[in-house]
């Protein structure tokens, strides 16, 4: 059985790499990594966070968001404003460029779902998605 679930991981992620690679070509992006495609998405979903938040809702180390967040602001997805409250802080926010990204990123979710709906019955997409969360919240 664990042969079966490596073979259909391994699909699986070639289901979603092939996704993203779409949503990386209209865009013409193709030097981000998918983990900076991911900060993006986390940025935009949290609404102009602080760089601590950002670390958090990631569950990454605070230099490390540093550092990504200084090459997404070199590669102009991104760009930091000082905090209206504390002066010490920062906001990160989307460029067009980045909403961009994000924008085709979001695409990338929606020609994944479109195939997986297309592809399950209403009770086996609902197992689907249960699975997935089963997975994602035992990671923690």
């Amino acid at each position: 059985m664990k042969e079966q679930i490596k073979l259909a991981i391994s699909r699986f992620s070639r289901f979603i790499t092939e996704a993203e690679s779409k949503a990386k070509e209209l865009c013409d992006v193709k030097d981000l990594s998918s983990s900076q495609i991911n900060y993006l998405e986390t940025i935009n979903e949290l609404g102009n966070p602080s760089i601590t938040e950002l670390s958090q809702a990631l569950g990454v180390k605070k230099p490390s968001v540093t550092v990504a967040v200084e090459r997404l602001i070199t590669k102009g997805c991104i760009y930091k404003t000082s905090s209206d409250a504390d002066r010490r802080s920062s906001h990160l926010h989307l460029t067009d460029i980045g909403n961009q990204v994000n924008q085709r990123h979001e695409y990338a979710h929606e020609y994944l779902a479109e195939r997986i709906i297309k592809s399950l019955t209403v009770e086996e997409q609902a197992q689907f998605v249960s699975l997935l969360d089963k997975l994602y919240n035992h990671k923690k």
